[in-house]
This record gives C-alpha cells, sequence and structure tokens, in this order.
C-alpha cells in the first residue's frame, strides 16, 4: 500500500500555509545507525520527513519553499555502493519518484542550503534535531560572512514540530487504509498466539508466532518491541526480555503490533496459557473489560480526550473496592489517586506513524476535544505485583490489559482492530480450537 505523490504534496502546501511568509522548511529523514561493528540497524526514516515526501532512504534532507515545492538532497547513484548496499533513488529518482521539483547529491547540501536560504526570514526545522540546528547555524553564519556582496542571512527559526504535529494527529483516507491494514495484520498474529500457546514454551518462542505473521503478511518489523509476558511478568508494562518460561496457570499479556508502510498498529490482548481462565483472573479481567467498554462510551466526537480515561479510572477503582483490593469511598480513592497502586499508564494515546504518535493532549490546559480523523489507542489495565503483601494472595502477580485501535468517525468509534476476542467465553473459544 502506498500514498500518492500527490497526496504528499497537498501536506507540504498546508504546512507552508500555516506557516508566516518568507519560511523555508529544512527536514532531514536521519543516518543508518551501527548494531555492531560493520553492520547497520535496517533504516526507518523520521516519521514527519516521511509524512512530507515518502522518500525512504538514509541520509537525506528535504527543502519545502513557499508554495510545497520541494528540494531533495540525496544520497548519490553509486554502482560500486549499489552493488553492496543497494538501490538508491538519486536525484533523477527523487524527481521521478516522490514528487521533488529539484534534486542535489548530498555533496552539494552546503551550496544548495545556503542558496535556499539567502534572503529567508524564518528557518523552519525541528528543534530536538541538534545536527541539523548545528548545519542551519552553520549555513547562516556563512550567509552573514557574505553580507557585503549582498547575501542577506536568516533571523528568525521557528520550531516546525507543533505545525506537522497537527497534521499528523489527523489521518486522511490513505493513512487510514493503511492502518487498518497493519492492524488486521495484527489481529491475525494475536490469534495465531493464542492458538498457539502451551505450558513449558519460551516467551521468545511465542514471540516468534507474532513475527512470523506479520512478515507473512507484508509487515516486515513490529511497530515497537513485542511485550510477551507470562505471569508476573506482566506487571512489567514494557517487559520486552521475553525469555521466561511460561507456565501452566499463567496468564500471557501480549502488546504486540505491526509496522505496515511507517504506520503502527498496537494490540494488547491478555489470555491464559492453558486456555482456561483462573477465578482470579477472570474476576479481574472482567473488571479491565468492562472499564474497556466504559471509556469507549466516551471515544465520540465533541468529547473531551481526557472523559475515556476519568470513565475507565472509575470503573476500575469500583472493581478494586468491590473484589476487596481498595477500600474506602470511590470518589475519595480516585482523588487520592489510591488506585495507580494497580493502574499507573494513561488509557490510551494518539496512533499512528509513532506508535506514541505526536498532537497535542490539551489546548490551552484544557483536555482537547475528540474529532474526525484522530486515532488513538483505549487500553485499560489493572497489574497487581506479586509483592503487594496488602492484597488476597490469590490475586498477587496477576496482569492484565486490553487494547485496541479506535479512528474517531461522525458515526461514532470505528475499531479498526476488530474481529479481535476480547470477551473470555470468546478468548477461551478461540483457544479451545487448537486443544
Amino acid at each position: 500500500m502506498k500514498i500518492d505523490t500527490q497526496t504528499y504534496q497537498s501536506r507540504r502546501e498546508r504546512l507552508m500555509q500555516s506557516l508566516p511568509e518568507n519560511s523555508v522548511v529544512v527536514i532531514r529523514t536521519g543516518e543508518l545507525a551501527t548494531r555492531n561493528n560493520d553492520c547497520e540497524y535496517e533504516f526507518r526514516p523520521h516519521s514527519s520527513f516521511f509524512y512530507l515526501t515518502g522518500f525512504p532512504e538514509p541520509s537525506a534532507y528535504a527543502i519545502i519553499g513557499s508554495d510545497g515545492e520541494m528540494t531533495l538532497v540525496t544520497l548519490p547513484k553509486d554502482p560500486e555502493k549499489e552493488q553492496w548496499e543497494g538501490f538508491r533513488f538519486g536525484k533523477q529518482g527523487a524527481i521521478k519518484n516522490f514528487g521533488a521539483n529539484d534534486a542535489a547529491d548530498l555533496d552539494q547540501l552546503d551550496d544548495v542550503m545556503v542558496t535556499a536560504l539567502n534572503g529567508t526570514a524564518n528557518v523552519v526545522y525541528l528543534f530536538n534535531d541538534s545536527v541539523l540546528r548545528e548545519k542551519i547555524a552553520g549555513w547562516r553564519d556563512a550567509l552573514a560572512a557574505r553580507a557585503r556582496a549582498g547575501a542577506i542571512a536568516p533571523t528568525q527559526f521557528t520550531d516546525v514540530g507543533p505545525f506537522i504535529a497537527e497534521m499528523r494527529l489527523f489521518k486522511d483516507v490513505e493513512e487510514v487504509a493503511i492502518m487498518e491494514a497493519a492492524a488486521q495484520i495484527s489481529v491475525e498474529a494475536h490469534k495465531q498466539a493464542m492458538r498457539s500457546v502451551r505450558p513449558n514454551m519460551k516467551e521468545y518462542q511465542l514471540e516468534a508466532e507474532l513475527n512470523y505473521v506479520f512478515m507473512k503478511s507484508g509487515a516486515r518489523q513490529p511497530a515497537y518491541n513485542n511485550i510477551v509476558a507470562s505471569g508476573s511478568n506482566a506487571c512489567i508494562l514494557h517487559y520486552v526480555k521475553n525469555d521466561e518460561l511460561i507456565k501452566d496457570g499463567d496468564l500471557i499479556l501480549i502488546d504486540a503490533g505491526a509496522e505496515l508502510g511507517c504506520y503502527a498498529a498496537d494490540i494488547t490482548r491478555t489470555f491464559p496459557a492453558n486456555g482456561k481462565f483462573s477465578e482470579p483472573q477472570a474476576t479481574l479481567y472482567q473488571v479491565v473489560l468492562d472499564a474497556y467498554y466504559a471509556g469507549m462510551k466516551h471515544l465520540t466526537v465533541g468529547n473531551p480526550y481526557e472523559a475515556c480515561h476519568n470513565a475507565a479510572v472509575r470503573t476500575l477503582t469500583e472493581g478494586l473496592v468491590a473484589h476487596g483490593l481498595l477500600s474506602g469511598d470511590v470518589d475519595l480513592l480516585i482523588e487520592s489517586k489510591a488506585y495507580r497502586d494497580f493502574y499507573m499508564h494513561n488509557t490510551g494515546h494518539w496512533l499512528g506513524l509513532d506508535v506514541h504518535d505526536c498532537g497535542a493532549y490539551k489546548i490551552a490546559g484544557e483536555s482537547r476535544l475528540l474529532e474526525v480523523g484522530m486515532v488513538l489507542t483505549i487500553e485499560p489495565g489493572l497489574y497487581v505485583s506479586a509483592d503487594n503483601k496488602s492484597v488476597d494472595e490469590k490475586w498477587r502477580g496477576i496482569g492484565i490489559r486490553i487494547e485496541d485501535d479506535v479512528l474517531i468517525r461522525a458515526d461514532g468509534p470505528y475499531v479498526l482492530t476488530h474481529g479481535l476476542a476480547k470477551e473470555i467465553r470468546d478468548i477461551e473459544a478461540l483457544m479451545a480450537q487448537s486443544r
């Protein structure tokens, strides 16, 4: 699945329309990262660079002018290097395949940039890119040194991050199609894990089932490090060791999503290694599921973003009190955040090119209102530490999270990760098919 070059052009035009006159945007994709010695990690372009260009290669720069016109500075065509490292688009490929108005080889970067910035009032770039910040300072100084010859150095500098973040928050039709495809690949991977799990497997053996489905289905890598946590490991929110033995009676928490076309899916499911929830596991699982449904009711246009979280927190706290893990008045327990001993994260986040995608959660200090085209996760959970002596022993070491990806539509929330069991009976029925 591929986004049309005209879509990227439209994004660049909209970005420039949101900026002051006489601005130039400069953004880079990043460099190959060394894994060990002379071996590199597979390259993945910077999300905002990719959002504006679609260009997939390392060491590239994009210069965007007032009408959205783009110059790409890229690695040059080099038959010898391409023999070892693979195909490069080069200047002609940048123009032909990515809609660049002009292109140059990387060794021409300084000349191209000094020309582009001469007479420009405002240079717009990602302030958190320290490498680019240093380069821009050098290009500015080079222009300032030529002032007597008529060169005009820029005097204003603007962070492009908030402007791109606001654009990326609202997904277009092409993005939604890719994200739903990534979500459905992830759904199939989770189903495969539920069917395949057996006590006495290693967590990484179960992880292999996920990666197999991802890659077989066209997603070359996960969107983030897979979490495959058995037993009390599920109480570690970002557990990624995935190397312990899965025991009979364990719950398995899998938080994993495929990346497709640089877009992320993000799913969590919790299920029993032996195919049957124990009574304590089922009790707490139902509390989390009830919180999921309570939060989902608030994922509608015009509702504050935080309404979903607040509804989930109330349901979780009521459940903790009902089953004796907390005691006291529910309102006071929420006010004092006593529930955070068992639920210490938010009930979701924006989703897109990054799994924790960019975009403001508050506007002028108030929770922003949900709008059509936003995509976010909903992910309530409960985590009872194995060392928590304040609760009955039967609850200790139980970690549960349920997570789906949701598109905000005018007619209500649409679950992109549809088709994956989350009711207890449905999970047990799916697992029973392979036993």
